[in-house]
Order: structure tokens, then C-alpha cells, then sequence
């Protein structure tokens, strides 16, 4: 199995743990704040709205929620006043990390991020120290049904995307920034059903980790994930079985 496949697995079976718990409900409605504070409550002219009211229906979350995530970002109700931040640091194997977080207070989520980092064996970098070592591109993942992976592809193509990858039970389309929106629509237009769409951090080059430094490090991910501020976190690591 490779790194890519068991990694992109395990963020696939988190999420819908995530889901379950009621935990993604609160990381939508922060980046439905956050979308909709930056560039305006319609999400027929923020693109980043769009993409956040997709996703938090698609996550089953009710519309009145989702209106009033909205009302509070553009000032209409009473909200907090959320800063995003990503942390960079290094985890066991020398790992490179980048933790994504949303944020009322950011002295609370420095020291959190901090402590985990150390905790694991790790350390918390400063601003820059890792990021050179990404890409950042567009990641959707959909479920294996009726379309082949030829038919899929050749949607994806026609409509910009980078790349496609099969794994077990999903496919993994990779985009830039650019096409990221047309390709995700063109999707959905072709009615296919979408796990997850989001802008991510992708390794430029990988580290190999196994054995013990892999459990470390996946515990390091898995709890950095947890922290209520935390949205999304990102490394290098090619995650390998021997």
C-alpha cells in the first residue's frame, strides 16, 4: 500500500468520525464565517462561500445554521471574531507540518498547537520554516459508483483537473487553485456525488516513515486534528508498510 492510499484512507474514515461526533459541524460554521467575512455573505459571487455552504449541506447541516454563520460574519447577528492562522513545525522523522486554524483567541491556540508538538516529539517552527515545501492545489474525493475511472476522467480533464487517483473505495482528483472551482462544478453538474472538496497542502517531495515513528507521528496529526481551533492539518510524511 502506499503512503498516499493509507494516508488519504485514514483522513477519509477521520472525517466521517468527525461527522458522527458533531465535530465537523463546528470546523464548517467557522470556515462559513471566515469565507463569508472575507468576501461578502452572497455565495453566488464568493466563490469560497459557495464552497463552504456545499460542503456543510452535503455534511447534512441544517439551513438555519448555515444563515446564521453567515449573518454573524457580515455583521447582521452577533458573532465571534475569528482570525486564521497555520502554524509550522516538525514532528517525528522530521516530518514537516502545516496546521490550519481558526481562532478567537490566538494565544490559547499557539500554546496548544506548541504543547502537542513537543509532546510528540516534535517542535513548533516559525512562520515560513516549512511552507516552501508545498504546493498549494485543489483535492476532491468521491465515491467508486457508476462511472469508470476512463468516463471520470475524461470529465475532468475536459474541465482542467491535474490528476486522478483510484484507491480502494474512492477516487482522488488533484487540481490547481485556478481550475479548483470549475472542476468541483463540473462534478456535480455531471451528477456525482462528492465526499470531500477542499484546498489543500500538497507535499513537493515526500519522507518515508514506518514502524514506530509513523504511530507517532499519525498521533501527533490525529491530535492536532482534535484541537477545537484546528481545521486542517497537513505534512509530508509517505506513510509506508513493511
Amino acid at each position: 500500500m502506499s503512503g498516499h492510499s493509507k494516508w488519504a484512507t485514514i483522513k477519509r474514515k477521520k472525517a466521517a468520525t468527525d461527522a458522527k461526533r458533531g465535530k465537523l459541524f463546528t470546523k464548517l460554521i467557522k470556515e462559513l464565517t471566515v469565507a463569508a467575512r472575507q468576501g461578502g455573505g452572497d455565495i453566488n459571487s464568493n466563490p469560497r462561500l459557495r464552497l463552504a455552504y456545499d460542503n456543510a449541506r452535503s455534511a447534512n447541516m441544517p439551513i438555519d445554521n448555515i444563515e446564521r454563520a453567515i449573518k454573524k460574519a457580515t455583521g447582521e447577528l452577533e458573532g465571534a471574531n475569528y482570525l486564521e492562522i497555520t502554524y509550522e513545525g516538525y514532528g517525528p522523522a522530521g516530518v514537516a507540518i502545516l496546521v490550519e486554524s481558526v481562532t478567537d483567541n490566538k494565544n490559547r491556540t499557539v500554546a496548544e498547537v506548541r504543547h502537542l508538538f513537543s509532546k510528540h516529539g516534535g517542535s513548533l517552527g516559525e512562520t515560513g520554516s516549512v511552507a516552501w515545501m508545498f504546493n498549494r492545489s485543489g483535492i476532491i474525493t468521491l465515491p467508486k459508483q457508476n462511472k469508470t475511472e476512463d468516463e471520470l476522467m475524461e470529465i475532468i480533464i475536459d474541465a482542467g483537473a491535474d490528476d486522478l487517483q483510484s484507491e480502494e473505495e474512492f477516487f482522488e482528483i488533484t487540481t490547481s487553485v485556478e481550475k479548483f472551482e470549475q472542476v468541483r462544478r463540473t462534478l456535480i453538474d455531471n451528477g456525482n456525488k462528492i465526499d470531500s472538496a477542499q484546498l489543500e497542502w500538497v507535499a513537493k517531495n515526500t519522507v518515508e516513515v514506518n514502524g514506530e515513528k509513523a504511530e507517532k507521528l499519525m498521533k501527533l496529526i490525529e491530535d492536532l486534528e482534535d484541537l477545537d481551533d484546528v481545521q486542517n492539518v497537513f505534512s509530508n510524511a509517505d506513510f509506508i508498510e513493511v
